[in-house]
């Protein structure tokens, strides 16, 4: 029991961000002037608080190849998912 209240007392003092990054699944369809990608919403990426990397969280994972990549939020994709 002690462990879960030092935990929360630790959470409390920490700051809420948002993610610094959104990751999206990039699937390319067609050829020529067909060609077209779809982007979907796959998860999103924290700085650490040292700056020297990131934390991935990931709710979905492309699994028929195609890339992720990983954006600044916009206000077009605020609050959206993820």
């Amino acid at each position: 029991m002690a462990r879960n209240a030092n935990y929360s007392r630790n959470e409390a003092k920490r700051e809420v961000k948002g993610p610094s990054y959104i990751a999206y699944s990039v699937q390319e369809k067609g050829d020529g002037k067909d060609r077209s990608a779809f982007w979907t919403r796959i998860g999103a990426a924290w700085d650490h608080e040292d700056g020297n990397g990131l934390t991935l969280q990931l709710d979905l994972v492309p699994v028929n190849g195609g890339r992720i990549v990983l954006r600044t939020p916009s206000e077009n994709n605020e609050g959206k998912g993820a």
